[in-house]
């Protein structure tokens, strides 16, 4: 039994830590029931799941979100509009975010799938020392997808 200081009060039974809680108007809680024997405190329990509250509050607002963000290209991308896309792509894995590159195909261009395999493999050789592979390159319906992450430092 701990009381509402912190100060340890002993074994005592359930009972006798109710009425010690109650006499001092504070809550009997169980705070480890695996232990042996388990361990109960005196305390506010409504401040104390307001503490937890905004402890658990405070500890999402300084996450970090991770997005995904998307650049789709061409088989027949030219290279100017290849490069300001790859800047791009290393600009958002510089932003701590993922991205998610993809070769989407249309019509005829299926049959060709090799031009669009060429240039992810390019794309990918020429990123490998700001990012890693998060998902390999892969055919989903018309489109050739992969996912990058920015690198560890």
């Amino acid at each position: 039994m701990v009381d509402d200081e912190s100060g340890n009060l002993g074994i005592m039974t359930p009972e006798e830590g109710i009425a010690l809680a109650r006499a001092r108007d504070l809550d009997l809680v169980e705070v480890a029931p695996e232990a042996t024997p388990p361990v109960c405190r005196i305390m506010n329990y409504g401040k104390f799941q307001y503490q937890r509250s905004k402890r658990a509050h405070e500890a999402r607002r300084h996450q970090k979100q991770v997005v995904i963000k998307e650049v789709k290209f061409r088989p027949r991308t030219d290279d100017h509009d290849y490069e300001f896309k790859k800047n791009h792509i290393m600009r958002f894995l510089g932003e701590g975010n993922k991205a998610k590159a993809s070769v989407v195909f249309r019509g005829r261009e299926m049959t060709h799938q090799d031009i669009g395999h060429k240039l992810m493999e390019k794309l990918l050789e020429e990123l490998r020392d700001v990012a890693e592979i998060e998902r390999p390159a892969k055919m989903e319906g018309f489109a050739l997808v992969t996912i990058l992450a920015p690198k560890k430092k």
